[in-house]
């Protein structure tokens, strides 16, 4: 457990080295210091940086150099800051906090706050075509997968079901399983597909197995989010709790009691555990998947 702490902790350092570099003021940009800073606030607010880290995870499961995966690392987890500031927009969830203080509309503003959203979901792309440690051809699969993985098939597409979902009350089992995997899985498993990516892997297999991990990885991970909403704190989530309700959300908690959800998100836990068994070397991958099951935040 001692070496997984520290390679974690490792990853975790540089994410937030690499999301400082890349998003730094400059003598150039003084006009736009009050974006940048609400760019920063948000993504120096902290949060578990699971994607990056499972972008260098499996770049690193590859045998591949990690320094390739800095620029998609980072990559991803601006996408998925992006995504959480215009979730949290009043035309949105309305939610004022976010990882235990203000969210970014409420400490600085909702057009600064949809600007920086903006901002953050353009610039990772930007950051992967000027990497110099990665060849054209890698470029040119990262931002494509990227960008799917976001677009209205992916991540967004995701946001549309759940706000639909809010006006519905015969939402069922598939219906949920259809948003989480977009929504949430969407990003996670293209987390997984970059790390391979960055190794220099054109394994049509291994890359189908990192791609279904993290689809199956994103499912429990929104599940655990589900029970973690009804049994957790504000201090301890971060955020309020008791949200879904509040918003007539249907969840797996709702449709079958939070035993029952924690027992499908261990056997969703278990399947995702099999694809990892393409990797040689997922000692790290699944210590991950299980600190994610049985996380309290």
């Amino acid at each position: 457990m001692s070496d997984f702490k520290e390679k974690f902790s490792e990853y975790i350092s540089l994410v937030e080295e690499n999301l400082r570099k890349y998003n730094a003021h400059s003598p150039g940009t003084e006009a736009q210091k009050d974006l940048i800073e609400a760019m920063n606030y948000s993504l120096e607010a902290g949060g578990k940086r699971i994607r990056p880290v499972l972008v260098y995870a499996f770049c690193n499961a590859l045998g591949g150099d990690i320094g390739n995966a800095a620029a998609p690392a980072a990559a991803i987890e601006m996408i998925h800051t992006f995504s959480l500031i215009h979730d949290d927009l009043p035309a949105m969830d309305d939610d004022d906090y976010r990882r235990g203080r203000l969210s970014c509309h409420k400490a600085h503003g909702e057009a600064m706050a949809i600007l920086a959203g903006d901002a953050l979901s353009v610039l990772p792309f930007g950051l992967i075509a000027d990497d110099d440690k990665l060849s054209p051809e890698q470029k040119i699969r990262i931002i494509s997968e990227l960008a799917r993985a976001v677009g209205k098939n992916g991540m967004i597409g995701g946001q549309v079901i759940d706000m639909q979902n809010e006006q519905r009350n015969d939402v069922d089992e598939a219906n949920l399983r259809n948003m989480y995997r977009h929504k949430t899985g969407e990003l996670i498993s293209v987390s997984c597909i970059m790390g391979c990516i960055c190794a220099g892997c054109t394994d049509s297999t291994v890359i189908g197995a990192a791609k279904e991990y993290g689809y199956k990885l994103g499912l429990a991970f929104q599940i655990i989010d589900d029970i973690l909403d009804v049994t957790s704190t504000t201090e301890e989530l971060g955020k309020p709790v008791g949200s879904d309700e509040e918003e007539n959300k249907t969840t797996f908690v709702t449709l079958y009691g939070v035993e029952k959800a924690q027992e499908i998100a261990g056997n969703i836990t278990d399947e995702a555990m099999r694809c990892l068994e393409k990797f040689e070397d997922n000692s790290f991958l699944r210590q991950l998947t299980e600190m994610l099951l049985k996380r309290k935040n």
